[in-house]
């Protein structure tokens, strides 16, 4: 007996495809340039290899039993993962990497991210440096990877390898040199606030609030979501009470609930301080300004077979080209809530 994956043939299940889609194996002939009674064999050989029974013989009509319609299902599903497969084969030839990995820290602008995200989708694989597939080819051939990180967690999953681009990394003599073989560009700097919500305790307090005064009372801080590398711990007092989140947009709704005070980024808490959500207070130590940029990892020109393939893949190439934009950085740091920042797109 002949071994069904033997007779599922790509050839087999497109005939199977237009049987039911003509409804009958003499139209299914004529559009495949075929005798009926040859398409009649070859799905007797489709149902011996199976044993099951794929069209209901006692009607004139070519009628799937219901074998038949799930071998059509999943047929027309292989099919369609085969031409995927063809295209990503040719558009990687061209230059696209079959994956991109992208770490963004969690104080960037997540609606930003995702209309970046957006527009990559949407984008058609002729348009940066490569032909086309032809008809009704569209989207790039490129799986993209979105890593949400915090603090040195951003780093981390750039010179792990776990992030082929990583935005939103800390920048400075403070932060260390870059990694061998990893590139940076600025990304611009965010500052920072001391907010509290309108019923917090320390709402109340006219002048600069000290540290003595910050000790009794919690603070709310975003875990670095780091692995390896030493875990940076900012703006908190040595025995300060501590409830930590895992995002910076769960700092701010801890925050808003009164669950704590702490520095929150200017752009994040800007729509609440306006609509009296959050109280704006001055503390001994100085506000804090953090410079960010964006790193990618980039192979070294003389790293073996260097020559004979492209030093940047054309996904990270469109990403890196978006972020040389002016207005897609301030984007990024500035558009939070529901206004967008003068000048932005």
């Amino acid at each position: 007996m002949t071994a069904p994956r033997n007779v599922l043939t790509p050839d087999a299940l497109a005939m199977m495809d237009v049987i039911a889609r003509t409804g009958s194996f003499a139209a299914a002939a004529r559009e495949l340039g075929k005798v009926p009674s040859a398409l009649t064999y070859n799905v007797r050989q489709l149902e011996g290899a199976l044993d099951v029974l794929l069209f209901d013989r006692r009607s004139r009509q070519a009628r799937l039993t219901a074998a038949g319609e799930e071998l059509l299902n999943e047929g027309r599903r292989l099919l369609d993962q085969m031409d995927a497969v063809a295209n990503r084969v040719k558009r990687v030839a061209t230059g696209w990497e079959t994956q991109l990995s992208v770490a963004v820290d969690g104080v960037l602008s997540r609606a930003t991210v995702f209309e970046l995200c957006e527009a990559f989708f949407a984008l058609r694989p002729g348009s940066v440096g490569g032909a086309a597939d032809g008809p009704g080819a569209s989207g790039p051939v490129t799986r993209l990877q979105l890593r949400s990180e915090v603090l040195a967690g951003t780093w981390e999953a750039l010179v792990t390898g776990q992030a082929d681009l990583a935005i939103g990394v800390g920048i400075g003599p403070d932060r260390g040199a870059p990694a061998g073989g990893v590139h940076v560009q600025p990304l611009g700097e965010v500052g920072f606030v001391f907010a509290v919500a309108p019923h917090h305790p320390l709402a109340a307090i006219d002048g600069v609030i000290t540290d003595a005064e910050l000790l009794r009372h919690r603070a709310v801080a975003v875990a670095d979501s780091a692995q390896r590398l030493a875990r940076l711990t900012v703006n908190l007092l040595p025995g300060q009470d501590v409830f930590t989140v895992p995002s910076t947009q769960a700092k701010l709704e801890a925050q808003l609930r009164c669950l704590g005070c702490g520095y929150l980024p200017e752009p994040v808490a800007r729509e609440h301080i306006a609509a009296g959500r959050l109280v704006v207070k001055q503390t001994q130590r100085a506000q804090p300004q953090v410079r960010l940029g964006y790193a990618w990892r980039h192979p070294s020109a003389s790293a073996p077979g260097a020559a004979r393939k492209p030093q940047i893949g054309q996904a990270l190439r469109w990403w890196l080209d978006q972020l040389e934009s002016p207005a897609t950085r301030r984007a990024l740091l500035e558009r939070h809530g529901s206004a967008l920042p003068a000048g932005s797109a």
